[in-house]
Parts: C-alpha cells; sequence; structure tokens
C-alpha cells in the first residue's frame, strides 16, 4: 500500500511514520506543503501516487484558535478541504484526525460516533465543520477523533507536567475535566490498521480507559518517582481562553467493530516514559 502524511513533522505525525514501516509512506511537513496552497496539495499527491491519504496536520493550540479564528479556519476546515479534493482526483481514501473538542461535554457517559456535535471552542468549530464538509465531498473519508495526545517529539501534558515537577514542589491541575489519554504510538498503530481495513466513517481512537487531568499529572508523578505535590482545583481556578469539555471520554465501540483494541493510558503512559529515558 502506499500511504502519504500530511503532518509528518507533529507529535503524531511522527509516530506515524515510525509505526507505518511496511509500506511506502511518505511524509510530507508544513516545510514540505502548506495544506492551506491546494496546488501545493494537488501536486504532492499527484507525485507520491497514495492509495491512502492521512491527514494530520492541524493547527492545535486550542487557546491560540480562540485569539486567531482566521488561521484556525483557514488550516483546520479550508486546509482539510484542499486535502479531501486533491485526494478525491488522485483517486485515493482519506483519513482526518479529529477531535473530542467537537462535543459539548455535558454527557456523563461516553461519547459515540453518531453523538450530536456541539463545539464550546473555535478549535472545536473548526474540527467539527471540517468534519462535515469532508463526509458531504467524500461520503467514505474515515475520520478519527482523538484526544488528550501525548508522545516523544513533540509538546504534551506528561512533558510539561515532567519539566515543573523536577523543579517545583508542588503544582496545582484541574481537576474537573475527565477525558481519554492518548500515547501517540498507540494512536499511530491504531490508524495504520484502520487504513488497512479500508475504514471509513468516524471511529474514536483514544487509550483504554479515562481520568482527570489531575489524576493524569499524579501518575505522571508517581510513575517518574518525583515527590512532587499534585494538587486539584478547579478549572475556574485555572481560567484560560479556550473553554474545554468538563467531560469528553470517547466511546471505543466502533474501533473495536473493526477488531482494534488499544492498551490502558497507564500502559501507554510507561512506555512513553521509557521511550523518553532512551
Amino acid at each position: 500500500m502506499r500511504a502519504t502524511i500530511f503532518g509528518a513533522s507533529g507529535l503524531l505525525g511522527k509516530a506515524l511514520m515510525r509505526e507505518w514501516s511496511e509500506d511506502a509512506v511518505t511524509g510530507l511537513g508544513l516545510r514540505d506543503v502548506d495544506i492551506r496552497d491546494a496546488k501545493s496539495v494537488q501536486q504532492a499527491l499527484q507525485e507520491s501516487r497514495p492509495e491512502w491519504v492521512v491527514l494530520a496536520a492541524a493547527y492545535t493550540d486550542v487557546d491560540g484558535c480562540e485569539g486567531n479564528p482566521e488561521l484556525a479556519f483557514a488550516v483546520n476546515r479550508e486546509g482539510a478541504l484542499n486535502v479531501a479534493k486533491a485526494a478525491k482526483e488522485a483517486g485515493a481514501r482519506l483519513l482526518f484526525l479529529s477531535s473530542d473538542y467537537v462535543f459539548d461535554g455535558k454527557k456523563t457517559t461516553p461519547y459515540e460516533t453518531g453523538d450530536a456535535r456541539n463545539p464550546q471552542s473555535v478549535y472545536g468549530r473548526t474540527k467539527a465543520e471540517a468534519e462535515i464538509k469532508l463526509q458531504e465531498l467524500t461520503p467514505d473519508c474515515c475520520i478519527a477523533r482523538t484526544s488528550w495526545l501525548f508522545g516523544t517529539g513533540g509538546k504534551c501534558f506528561p512533558d510539561t507536567i515532567l519539566k515543573l515537577a523536577a523543579s517545583r514542589p508542588a503544582l496545582d491541575v484541574v481537576n474537573d475535566q475527565r477525558g481519554c489519554p492518548t500515547y501517540a504510538l498507540d494512536l499511530a498503530r491504531a490508524l495504520v490498521q484502520l487504513c488497512r481495513k479500508n475504514a471509513s466513517g468516524i471511529v474514536h481512537v483514544t487509550n483504554a480507559g479515562d481520568c482527570t487531568w489531575f489524576e493524569f499529572a499524579q501518575e505522571i508523578v508517581w510513575s517518574a518517582g518525583l515527590p512532587t505535590t499534585v494538587r486539584p482545583v478547579s478549572s475556574q481556578q485555572m481560567a484560560r481562553l479556550a473553554p474545554r469539555p468538563s467531560y469528553s471520554v470517547l466511546s471505543p465501540a466502533r474501533l473495536q467493530a473493526f477488531g482494534i483494541e488499544m492498551p490502558s493510558w497507564r500502559d501507554g503512559l510507561q512506555r512513553y516514559l521509557e521511550e523518553r529515558q532512551d
């Protein structure tokens, strides 16, 4: 199989390039192609002639999106449409990376793939609108929603916690937002399997289990053997520019229907910590 990855220089893109070893894979970073430029996207796919296109390129700074909505929509919605159109012209299937931020966080049970979108932030709106437009343009595309991504080779929550814990005796972390931490390598493996299974429609892809950011931080500090105290606080006490879903646990039912099982987030965290030490 031939595959082309947009966003190959990002945290997930790097993991995909590492994991997708048995096929002919072309990795394109921002220096290679800006997905806002439809012609360069089209040219890239004409050259690589993929059977699958994975769109992992995005503007993912959630607070940055709130302050710069024009850029957020240009990359996350219009850029995604450029890739989808070029993939369709090239006769390639598309896998698009989306987010738990398409939901409002008001549920108390895991979100199913068919639950109504109701994004509360600019970032969430860009992803939700991209999903709708991509499904209209390419009905056989696969939309993989994920959440709380972490891994080596990029900025992520565990990296931030470890750096802060190395120099501070205590950390305050929000305890009223619950979701599913997802290790980039586990996500990458699942995405490769989805492509190989010719998946279509919406699939939720996260590590198994859920926690709050406070519980996640506690596990990170404890697993790393650091003496730092982690204290629970409310989202109001740690106000951010963009609203976060208070509950964004994603149901794995459709992923499991494809015969794909994800390890627990704690298992992923242990492997992340080991990888970080190498």
